[in-house]
């Protein structure tokens, strides 16, 4: 390093074409670290759209402002080299001749700018056409999310769900794939519930990955027009994403199950051997009912010992296997609708 200068006077210098001494680092530097996140910011715009970003004047600003820093990024060989283990779409191997319209009408600290190099100013020069992280975060969400004008259509859909949760109907659970987002699926995303109402044509982008347009309704009246991906990227980031079950659709006792079931205990029956009067007048009548979360022969071990059998060895009348349910719920709610 040149006596007198920093780190950031022999990065500029370095980008002015004037040769500085390098020296080993042991971590990557300030401004690598900027020209990372910079394209980092561009990994996230081609899978969220499924290809790179483009120039033309019919394109958002944003997308412009990308497709300008990812020709300059093409053009130097060191942020090649940098940034090739992360370049997971090929971004940098396609290298189409930059847009005029877009390049050439930035100075050498806007085009700086967009490699994420941060240029040194006094209070008389200022930046132009750069826009810090706060604002492209806010302008991304206005941009996403926007008001739902049918949203009263939507909102007894989330009453019920939420009625459902309570009552253990439904269940909340990790999600895993992405072949569970499907039209009519409600998940929990950054603590807001999500309802998938439409979901376009099944497309293919240029990476070879399927890939769909939805229209996701939130429970905050807002709704997003956003890609399937994006949503799984989300649910994926989220620590507390979840997906919400969905309510059986058939009777309540079925003898078969379908994939993705899951069980969640045994309902039992049982009819007491007890010898008291009241039992024995009554035993065609007098049953207990119970859930467990073991095998019932394992439940009633022991049953002369428990009051809760009637100090009394018992007769399993009949056994019904639970899936997809709150079983402690259940119980309760069973006992609710049989006490006197």
């Amino acid at each position: 390093m040149a006596k007198g200068f920093t780190d950031e006077d022999d990065a500029l210098l370095a980008e002015l074409g004037v040769e500085v001494e390098v020296k080993k680092q042991l971590s990557r530097t300030p401004r690598e670290e900027r020209i990372i996140a910079g394209f980092e910011e561009i990994l996230r715009f081609a899978e969220e759209h499924g290809r790179p970003p483009q120039h033309g004047e019919d394109r958002d600003i944003f997308e412009r402002l990308y497709a300008v820093r990812l020709d300059q990024i093409r053009q130097l060989q060191e942020c090649r080299d940098l940034l090739g283990p992360l370049d997971e779409h090929g971004l940098l191997t396609d290298t189409p001749p930059p847009s005029a319209s877009d390049s050439d009408d930035l100075d050498d600290d806007a085009l700086l700018a967009e490699l994420g190099v941060e240029v040194a100013r006094s209070p008389l020069t200022e930046l132009k056409h750069v826009r810090s992280t706060a604002e492209k975060k806010a302008a991304d969400e206005v941009g996403n999310r926007e008001k739902c004008e049918d949203f009263a259509t939507f909102k007894p859909l989330f009453e019920q769900v939420q009625k459902e949760l309570d009552s253990g109907l439904r269940e909340t659970r990790p999600f895993e794939m992405k072949a569970e987002i499907e039209k009519g699926r409600f998940f929990i995303v950054s603590g807001q519930k999500a309802y998938v109402a439409d979901k376009g044509e099944t497309i293919t982008n240029e990476q070879g990955r399927t890939d769909a347009r939805l229209r996701v309704i939130f429970d905050n009246g807002t709704e997003s027009n956003m890609l399937m991906r994006s949503l799984q990227r989300a649910l994926n980031k989220d620590d507390a994403g979840r997906r919400i079950t969905d309510p059986s659709a058939g009777p309540l006792f079925s003898d078969q199950t379908i994939d993705g079931d899951e069980a969640s205990g045994i309902i039992y029956v049982l009819r007491s051997k007890s010898d008291h009067p009241l039992v024995t007048e009554n035993r065609e009548l007098v049953h207990k009912i119970g859930v467990t979360n073991m095998s019932v022969e394992k439940r009633i071990a022991g049953a002369h010992l428990q009051p809760t059998f009637l100090m009394s060895n018992v007769e399993v009348v009949a056994t019904y296997e639970l899936y997809n349910i709150n079983r402690s719920k259940l119980e309760n709610l069973i006992h609710r609708i049989f006490e006197p």
